[in-house]
């Protein structure tokens, strides 16, 4: 895990000692990502220069220094993730009489003997892991920028006039005299939409984000750029994973996902350095900490942070599930001064606007594991792939209950229960909380009425996902000159083709919210502290696995992940596992409304908005006001405008 960034002119040649200090200067900003060493390459007759930043896991030694040239010098590499099956890969490149002679072991130089051997193209696809990958072919004076299959590593590009530039963060980019500073306002609303700005967009005017699962090739002189072109389709693997269905019984199935299971997580046990995992508790964590306990030789280390709040807390939980499969355990309780601390660095951590509120958590279960590990694994991914959202199982319900009532009749019944503040339904939930079966307790029920209350006048399936996703429901009317474009969730074209609405809404998920909420969040987080954080489950081969599993082996009997569950119960008992999945969030609301109410004043000031000229005030004073007063929660809305106006203020 480390930070990679370069640019490509296409003018040709430049001064090597003006581009070495330029690219130097550009890599230094990422120091957090690669804090163990940095360095730099240039071609000034090609115009290509690249730097990196290392956080050292595999190979400490010089050996693993980036970037690095092929055996042949043909290809040079910047690489930001980890190959998890390289020593298969160079044991493969071995028989077959491809192998160089190996400088050393890390999984980079492997990956340039693969390049070398089967071409670019068909070497990433036997790549199983993470990465962000910028790589420059001598021979052809060509630059391929690569994504990994589901956007576990970001990567940012831009034309500026005669130069590309492209880097992990928009930090480096910025440090470049070519980059032009200007907020894309039609991203803007994007992220008051999902809270996040989703690929290919980004904050600023002619930059992109890579989608995953593609390369993009830039020749050297290149005035235009390309469309990236994929390797890897989650809309082919959906596809042909429901129409191949699984045709086997559910102790196969079962089998077969445990031994994926822990091949996944086994692969990314490998580290030179200390190694741990995330743990709350859940299904996902629970049984990512299950397969590594199983096949590791001494006590795991897993870290979990608490919060003192009723309803926030999954320390406890977790403390539970590390007595059963005996890790090593660490837990924190952070108090509500410790965690608002945290709120100030934001912006330089997540480098562009970013409004998932979980990011303070995730941080500083980050900055824990930090202390005792270089490495920490995670569940995320499970819910996508596994069928763990509740709207997976209660959507299709819904929509049958729904379409039986006239528009007009769903409209009036969602303004009344809009109208009644969610503190009001969680009291009237906790009165009769007791004498529901534990299946159907919730935590924070009001907040889910309240979104249930803006879907009830839906049109159609596809119509509620799009309302259950979204905060702000008319964006482009509170961004100043904004139009909201199209995305993957709205243009249907990049949808798979799937009849069943649970399959659509989870595969929107994993092209969307996954890589541009869950992935970004725990990315920048966890960069934060150098820390490299690794998802098992988002092996690819289990991703395709999971589409192949029939819908009854994802969601069964009201209750979603049916298949995950089964591995999990052969090593932690069922009942301490069927419990109502809580979340990873923080009382942000009442937050707003006490001790984080002056902040949030002086970024939500009438003549603030109107002085900056990006919002217009009127409807967020609005929601401010409701917020404050008790009647609504607008925690999500109101953090959106937060965030974007904090990182204005770090980047003027």
């Amino acid at each position: 895990m480390c930070g990679l960034t370069g640019f490509l002119d296409n003018r040709g040649a430049f001064s090597a000692e003006e581009a070495g200090a330029l690219v130097a200067r550009m890599q230094r900003t990422m120091f957090l990502r690669g804090p163990d060493d940095g360095g730099e390459w240039v071609d000034p007759a090609a115009g290509i220069a690249l730097g990196f930043r290392r956080l050292a896991i595999i190979d400490l030694s010089p050996a693993g220094h980036q970037p690095m040239a092929s055996a042949s010098e043909r290809y040079v590499i910047a690489f930001n993730g980890e190959v998890y099956n390289s020593e298969r890969l160079r044991e493969e490149l071995s028989s077959a009489r491809k192998a160089p002679a190996f400088r050393g072991h890390s999984d980079t130089e492997v990956m340039l003997a693969c390049f070398e051997a089967w071409g670019v193209a068909e070497a990433v696809k036997k790549f199983i892991g993470m990465f962000a990958i910028a790589l420059w072919d001598r021979q052809e004076r060509t630059l391929h920028l690569i994504r990994d299959r589901l956007g576990v590593k970001p990567l940012y590009y831009g034309l500026f006039g005669n130069t590309l530039l492209f880097g992990s963060e928009l930090k480096p980019l910025r440090a470049h005299p070519a980059f032009e500073r200007e907020v894309d306002r039609d991203a803007l609303t994007l992220l008051l939409r999902h809270n996040y700005i989703p690929a290919p967009y980004s904050i600023y005017k002619g930059v992109r984000k890579l989608i995953p699962g593609t390369i993009l090739t830039i020749p050297s002189g290149s005035e235009s750029l390309r469309e990236p072109v994929p390797y890897w389709s989650a809309k082919e693997v959906a596809e042909q994973g429901v129409a191949n269905q699984f045709q086997g019984g559910d102790e196969e199935a079962i089998e077969q996902l445990d031994r994926l299971l822990k091949d996944a997580v086994g692969l990314r046990m490998v580290a030179d350095v200390p190694l741990g995992v995330f743990l709350s508790g859940g299904i996902d964590s629970s049984t990512v900490v299950a397969l590594m306990q199983a096949q590791s030789s001494r006590p795991v280390k897993s870290f979990t942070i608490g919060f003192h709040e009723e309803g926030y807390d999954e320390a406890k939980q977790a403390k539970e599930i590390s007595k059963i499969l005996g890790t090593e355990h660490t837990e924190l309780y952070v108090t509500q001064e410790e965690a608002m601390k945290v709120i100030p660095d934001l912006p330089t951590f997540y480098d562009e606007p970013f409004a998932d509120s979980s990011q303070i958590p995730t941080y500083l279960v980050s900055k824990l594991a930090r202390q005792s590990v270089t490495v920490s694994l995670s569940g995320d991914g499970g819910d996508e792939l596994f069928g763990g959202y509740t709207r997976y199982f209660q959507a299709n319900n819904l929509w049958r209950v729904l379409k039986g009532f006239p528009a007009p009749m769903r409209s009036a019944a969602g303004s009344i229960m809009g109208t009644i503040p969610p503190d009001a339904w969680n009291a009237a939930y906790r009165a009769v909380s007791p004498l529901l079966p534990s299946k159907m307790r919730q935590s924070h029920p009001g907040g889910k009425i309240v979104k249930l209350a803006e879907i009830i006048p839906s049109v159609s399936q596809d119509d509620m996902y799009l309302k259950l996703v979204s905060h702000w429901k008319n964006p482009a009317s509170v961004v100043k000159n904004g139009v909201e474009p199209p995305t993957v969730l709205t243009d249907r074209k990049k949808w798979a083709q799937l009849d069943d609405f649970t399959q659509r809404m989870m595969f929107l998920d994993t092209v969307s919210y996954l890589p541009d909420d869950i992935l970004t969040k725990v990315d920048r987080a966890s960069m934060g502290v150098s820390l490299e954080a690794r998802e098992p489950l988002l092996d690819h081969r289990l991703a395709e696995f999971a589409w192949r599993l029939p819908m009854n082996m994802k969601i069964r009997d009201g209750q979603g992940k049916w298949a995950l569950r089964q591995v999990l119960y052969n090593y932690v008992p069922k009942e301490i596992m069927d419990r109502p999945k809580m979340g990873f969030g923080i009382p942000l609301g009442d937050w707003l409304r006490s001790d984080l109410r002056d902040w949030a004043e002086a970024l939500l000031d009438e003549k603030r908005l109107l002085d900056e000229g990006f919002f217009n005030p009127e409807p967020i004073r609005l929601k401010w006001k409701q917020h404050l007063s008790g009647k609504m929660n607008w925690q999500a809305y109101l953090w959106e405008i937060l965030m974007f106006q904090m990182w204005l203020s770090n980047n003027p």
